[in-house]
């Protein structure tokens, strides 16, 4: 028999002040947390971790994002974009790992884990030695967080792309001691294929770096040319993670429009036919991270983040 969910607002805010929850959660966002759990089942099945980023929610403060991935009922949170005063990002370079594991300590007092952190570029534009220790900054951040993984979007500049992963190869022994995966995502450029990222992977060749796979940016990268249904086979033994991203795609005037900002399910991307590509390349378990939403305001995103969780966890019931 599974555990109940149900709970009350008190009985929450009690457990929650046991484990030290501090003023880093409005109480409001504690009360939210609570309602959530009373009617949400776990976003876990099978060895399948359903998630969120914080894109979405990149206009506010990450804790705006948090808050409302598990309102939606998730129990993972991948930090990605955010507004802040330093750039973008939830977690960068320019993070100090005592502001990491701050960062991480507020996911985990809305009771989510982190399975993915993407920390935007490293400065192997400098020099070889300057991208190996914004890399091993970013593994310490991640490790301080307590995330999972740290995703890299690799490089489109053929000037820079052996000294980049020069840089990645450096550090793969490093992140294993500090038990944080690296993986690779298509996002154009060189790394923009199922192909083009077995090369790149396999050329390293370190159990540290795998792929997350990408069916949106498969569409987006190839102006909607290359389907992820024929494209995923080419990554099989690779994958340890997925962004969940649909697509879309219109032509005015022989003008492309494409657009990712999307809930899943409404697009082009052929979901059932993605995963079940996927599994059989021996992707059977792990992590299943929405990346991309419809823009709106707080509420509308908070409804379609609903729907979206939904949506994944139909898809590997």
């Amino acid at each position: 028999m599974k555990p109940s969910h149900r709970t009350t607002r008190r009985s929450f805010l009690h457990r929650a002040l046991q484990i030290g929850v501090s003023g880093a959660i409005a109480p409001v966002a504690l009360a939210r947390r609570a309602a959530t759990s009373a009617a949400a089942e776990p976003s876990e099945s099978d060895g399948w971790q359903v998630g969120c980023f914080t894109r979405p929610w990149d206009q506010y403060d990450y804790r705006t994002a948090l808050d409302a991935i598990a309102e939606a009922g998730f129990q993972h949170a991948g930090l990605m974009t955010t507004k802040n005063e330093r750039g973008n990002l939830v977690i960068s370079v320019h993070t100090t790992p005592e502001e990491a594991s701050r960062i991480g300590l507020e996911a985990r007092q809305r009771g989510l884990e982190i399975p993915s952190v993407y920390g935007g570029g490293f400065p192997v534009e400098k020099s070889l030695e300057a991208g190996i220790q914004g890399l091993r900054t970013l593994i310490d951040n991640c490790a301080a967080a307590k995330a999972k993984t740290l995703m890299l979007g690799g490089t489109g500049d053929p000037r820079l792309v052996n000294r980049y992963y020069k840089a990645v190869a450096e550090v793969c022994d490093y992140a294993a001691e500090r038990r944080v995966g690296m993986v690779l995502k298509p996002h154009g450029g060189l790394n923009a294929t199922g192909p083009q990222c077995r090369k790149t992977i396999e050329g390293i060749g370190h159990k540290s770096f795998t792929l997350w796979y990408d069916p949106g940016n498969i569409f987006y990268y190839s102006d909607g040319k290359l389907d992820p249904v024929d494209d995923a086979p080419s990554a099989a033994g690779l994958v340890t993670g997925m962004c969940v991203k649909d697509f879309s795609m219109s032509v005015t005037d022989g003008k492309i429009s494409k657009d990712v900002l999307l809930n899943p399910g409404t697009g082009r991307v052929d979901f059932p036919g993605v995963l079940a590509a996927l599994k059989k390349g021996g992707f059977t378990g792990g992590p299943l991270v929405i990346e991309t939403l419809a823009r709106g305001e707080p509420d509308a995103i908070l409804a379609a983040a609903k729907q979206a969780r939904q949506f994944v966890e139909r898809l590997v019931a």
